[in-house]
């Protein structure tokens, strides 16, 4: 188990080939690579992240998107439209691939009620995402994101009830608590089908803090992630307005090291 960090806590001041350098240079070693537009699953721009990877020697844990753009349509009801999402979703699985990513951040459906959506078109859907990502050696993680149907308990143990080879999940703290929602219950259902882990903090007036600067039970945290057996990283995901400076980020990543 690594602490990580996502090339996301940059955006928007900082392009994403100039990410590798930084994470690096803050005493990283894993990354989450976020996608932030289609330009950068062009193969001349991949092969150019690759070499940067290569010469700092840097493990690409997962890669994330553009997710809002795209991945609500994929499981709409309007089939020509999601054939033509599903050529993105192929675009970032090949990205994926190449970078040598382990699996991929998936936000997913928009949230609806579970009552009346079309859960046999879902597993369908589902069933058609993992192969693609499997194609490409990676595993398919669903995140619990707090306006996805992925933030709502039944909706994931559904998934999880239906055994669909290569479907995981990521997990964020953050996003479990903007959805009002146990975060420790994620963990529980998620269980050992959890591959990727987004660390983050938060208090009664931030949505969103570095890890450690607010009042998240961390202690709590690594005992659930014990009793699923999580050997995966932990991905720093935060937003750029949640730090100053970046040795903030470094210094966050050595206290965080004492848990492990």
């Amino acid at each position: 188990m690594e602490i990580g960090l996502s090339s996301a806590v940059f955006y928007p001041e900082v392009n994403t080939e100039d990410t590798l350098e930084i994470i690096k240079s803050l005493g990283f070693n894993t990354a989450e690579i976020f996608i932030n537009s289609f330009l950068e699953c062009e193969d001349d721009f991949v092969d150019k992240l690759l070499v940067k990877k290569h010469e700092l020697n840097l493990n690409i844990n997962s890669v994330h998107a553009l997710s809002s753009i795209f991945e609500p349509f994929l499981f709409d009801e309007y089939k020509r439209r999601r054939d033509e999402m599903l050529e993105y979703f192929k675009k970032i699985c090949r990205t994926g691939r190449k970078l040598g990513a382990t699996c991929y951040t998936f936000h997913g459906m928009k949230y609806k009620n579970f009552d009346n959506i079309n859960k046999d078109l879902i597993c369908d859907i589902y069933k058609k995402l993992t192969y693609i990502a499997g194609e490409n050696d990676i595993k398919l993680a669903q995140e619990n994101v707090s306006w996805c149907m992925s933030s709502n308990f039944d909706y994931l143990k559904f998934l999880n009830d239906k055994n669909i080879e290569n479907l995981f999940f990521t997990f964020d703290i953050k996003q479990a608590y903007k959805a009002n929602k146990d975060p420790y219950q994620y963990i529980k259902i998620m269980n050992e089908k959890l591959v990727n882990f987004h660390i983050n903090d938060r208090d009664n007036e931030n949505v969103c803090l570095l890890p450690l600067r607010g009042n998240v039970d961390y202690k709590r945290i690594f005992r659930e992630l014990k009793n699923v057996n999580y050997n995966g990283n932990l991905i720093i995901e935060v937003y750029r307005d949640n730090f100053f400076s970046y040795n903030e980020i470094s210094d966050c990543k050595k206290k965080l090291e004492k848990f492990l």
